[in-house]
C-alpha cells in the first residue's frame, strides 16, 4: 500500500555538514570539495538506482554534479552558512522502477522551476534486509537561485522562519504546500497507471482516522536489528508506550481521574504560566548569547584570512605559530598523496627489449652472417692443425691462417655493429629514457618524502616548518608547497581553537606582513622575504647598535 512521507532538513556548515559530502552519499561517487581540499568517496555505496540533475528550465547551464556543489561550497562563505536544502519522499512501491524516477525527476523539476534552484535527485533502493516497499529518492536542492554559471541570492520563502515573519502560528508556508503538491503529484501518477492506492499529506486526525500514528525506527535501530536479529531498543521503547497506554485505557475512573488532573491543573496555572514565562527568558539570553559567540567566531576567522594575505612564503615557513597545527597536517597529508601519485612511474625491462630489437629479421640475418664467417675461421684453424709435415709443406698455411683470422675478425666486428644498430634503435632508446625518468622520480620522491618527514617532526614539536640555514635565501619547494597549501586551508581549520589562539595568530600575522621597500634599492638592499616577529627584531636591532658602540670605541 502507497504511504505518505515527506521531510524536509538543512545541510548546514554548522554543523560540520558540506553539500560535496552529501552529494557524494546520496549519489554513491567520489567528489573532492576544492574549498577544503577533503575527498569524499562513496563509490562503495550500493542501492542508488539513478541520479539526475536537474536545472530550471529556463538555464542554459549544465554543470556536473562535482561542478555544481563546488561551485555551492565557493558561494557561501560563511562559517554558519546554510549550503543545501533536502526533500526525502517515499515513492510509491506500485510504480515501477522507470515511473518512479519519472515521478521524483518531475517533481524535482517543478520545485527548480518555482524557486529557480537547482536539484540532484538520488533514488535508492530498499535494504537488501529491511521493507522491500522502501523505495525512496533523496532530492538534495540548492538554498541560492540559479543565475548564469552561477548563484545569486538565498531563496527566502522556502526559509520558514522569514516566511512566518508577521504572520500567525500554524499560518500555510512554502513547506506545506510542498507537501500537497507532492501528495497530488504521486497520485496522478498512480491514477494514470491504473493503480486504486492514494495518499494522503493529511493528518490521520485531519482525515478522520482514529489511530496512533506509525513510528518510525529510523537507520541505527534498523541497522541493529538486521546485525543482531532481536528488536531494537527503540523499538522495545514503542512497544512498551502501546502497552502501558492500553492498561491505562482500561482502568476504571480513567476519565474521573484525568478531570481530577485538570481541575488541579487549573488552580496552579497561574505559577505555571509565570514559570514558563521565566524559563523562556532565560532560553532567550542563552540562544544570543551562543550567536553573538557564533558571530565573533566567524569574524576572527575573516580577520585571520586577511592578516595571512600579507605574509610571505618564507615567513610562513620560518617563523612558529603562524599556521594551526592542523592545517599544517592536512596540507602534508594531500602534498604527499600527490608526491607518491608523481613518483609512480612504470619502469621498463631495457634488456627485454633490447631482445626484442635483436630478433628483428635484418638483425638476425646479420648475426647469422657472422656466425657463418666465425664457424668458417674456427674451420680453416683446425684444419691447419690437422696437417702433417707434408701437408704443410704443399699447402700454403701461412695465407691460410691470415684468412681465418680475418673472417674471425670480421665476424666480431659484424657482432660490435649489430650491437650498437640494437644500442641506438629508437626502442631501445626509449626505453632507455624512461628507465632514467623513472629512477629520476624515485629518488626526488625519497627526497621529497624525507622533507615532509622533516616539517612533520617540526610541527609536533610546536616549531617552525623549516629551519633556515644562516646562507640560504630560498625555501625549498616542498616546503613551499606545503605552507602554501596549510596557508589555504587553514582558516577553515579555526574551528575547535580557542578564541585567545586565534587572536594570537592573528596578532603574530600582522606583525610579520610583508611591507615593500620604498625605492627599488632599497629593494635591491632588502631583497629577503623572511620577516622576523618584533620581538627578534628588536634583538636584533640591538646587537647591532651595540657592535657599532663597541666598533668606534676601538677607533678613537
Amino acid at each position: 500500500m502507497a504511504i505518505y512521507h515527506l521531510s524536509a532538513q538543512i545541510i548546514s556548515r554548522k554543523s560540520g555538514r558540506s553539500s560535496t559530502a552529501a552529494a557524494a552519499y546520496r549519489a554513491g561517487v567520489e567528489i573532492t570539495d576544492q574549498r577544503t581540499g577533503e575527498v569524499h568517496d562513496y563509490t562503495r555505496k550500493r542501492g542508488i538506482e539513478s541520479a539526475d540533475i536537474v536545472m530550471p528550465s529556463g538555464s542554459t547551464w549544465s554543470p556536473t554534479r562535482v561542478e555544481l556543489w563546488n561551485t555551492v561550497e565557493a558561494k557561501n562563505k560563511r562559517a554558519d552558512a546554510q549550503v543545501a536544502r533536502e526533500f526525502l519522499v517515499a515513492l510509491p512501491d506500485e510504480l515501477d522502477a522507470g515511473q518512479r524516477r519519472r515521478l521524483a525527476v518531475d517533481f524535482a523539476q517543478e520545485l527548480a522551476d518555482r524557486y529557480g534552484i537547482a536539484a540532484d535527485v538520488a533514488i535508492h533502493a530498499p535494504g537488501k534486509e529491511g521493507d522491500q516497499r522502501n523505495h525512496h529518492a533523496h532530492i538534495l536542492t540548492t538554498t541560492n537561485r540559479v543565475e548564469g554559471d552561477g548563484f545569486g541570492n538565498k531563496v527566502r520563502e522556502l526559509d520558514l522562519v522569514a516566511h512566518n515573519m508577521g504572520g500567525g502560528v500554524g499560518k500555510a508556508n512554502e513547506i506545506d504546500r510542498i507537501r500537497a503538491r507532492w501528495a497530488e503529484l504521486a497520485n496522478e501518477r498512480l491514477r494514470e497507471h491504473g493503480h486504486e492506492a492514494r495518499i494522503d499529506h493529511r493528518t490521520l486526525e485531519a482525515q478522520g482516522i482514529d489511530r496512533e500514528p506509525t513510528q518510525h525506527l529510523g537507520p541505527t535501530a534498523t541497522a541493529i536489528e538486521r546485525r543482531t536479529g532481536q528488536a531494537s531498543r527503540k523499538r522495545q521503547d514503542f512497544d512498551q508506550d502501546v502497552a502501558e497506554r492500553l492498561t491505562q485505557a482500561k482502568k476504571a475512573g480513567e476519565l474521573e481521574r484525568l478531570g481530577q488532573v485538570l481541575e488541579r491543573s487549573i488552580l496552579d496555572l497561574s505559577g505555571d504560566i509565570e514559570a514558563a514565562k521565566n524559563q523562556r527568558i532565560q532560553e532567550q539570553a542563552a540562544e544570543l548569547h551562543k550567536r553573538a559567540l557564533e558571530r565573533s567566531e566567524v569574524e576572527m576567522g575573516h580577520r585571520y584570512a586577511r592578516a595571512l594575505e600579507n605574509v610571505t612564503t618564507e615567513t610562513l615557513a620560518t617563523v612558529p605559530g603562524l599556521l594551526p597545527a592542523q592545517a599544517i597536517k592536512r596540507a602534508l597529508h594531500q602534498v604527499g598523496k600527490e608526491v607518491a601519485e608523481a613518483g609512480q612511474v612504470p619502469d621498463v625491462d631495457v634488456i627485454a627489449v633490447r631482445r626484442q630489437v635483436q630478433a628483428q629479421p635484418g638483425m638476425q640475418q646479420r648475426l647469422a652472417h657472422a656466425a657463418e664467417l666465425e664457424a668458417r675461421g674456427q674451420a680453416i684453424l683446425a684444419e691447419i692443425a690437422g696437417m702433417g709435415g707434408i701437408k704443410r709443406f704443399m699447402y700454403d698455411t701461412k695465407g691460410m691462417t691470415e684468412d681465418a683470422h680475418k673472417r674471425l675478425a670480421a665476424a666480431k666486428l659484424e657482432r660490435i655493429q649489430v650491437g650498437n644498430a640494437v644500442e641506438l634503435s629508437p626502442e631501445v632508446q626509449a626505453a632507455l629514457k624512461t628507465s632514467e625518468l623513472a629512477t629520476q622520480a624515485r629518488r626526488q620522491t625519497f627526497v621529497t618524502v624525507k622533507e615532509l618527514d622533516q616539517v612533520l617532526e617540526r610541527t609536533e614539536r610546536g616549531l617552525a616548518p623549516w629551519q633556515r640555514p644562516e646562507h640560504i635565501y630560498r625555501v625549498p619547494e616542498t616546503v613551499t608547497r606545503v605552507v602554501d597549501r596549510a596557508r589555504a586551508i587553514a582558516p577553515a581549520s579555526l574551528q575547535g581553537m580557542q578564541a585567545a589562539e586565534v587572536e594570537r595568530m592573528t596578532a603574530k600575522a600582522v606583525d610579520v606582513a610583508w611591507k615593500a621597500p620604498a625605492s627599488q634599492r632599497e629593494f635591491d638592499v632588502r631583497v629577503s622575504r623572511f620577516v622576523m616577529p618584533a620581538v627578534e627584531r628588536r634583538q636584533q636591532e640591538r646587537e647591532q647598535a651595540r657592535e657599532r658602540q663597541q666598533g668606534q670605541g676601538m677607533s678613537r
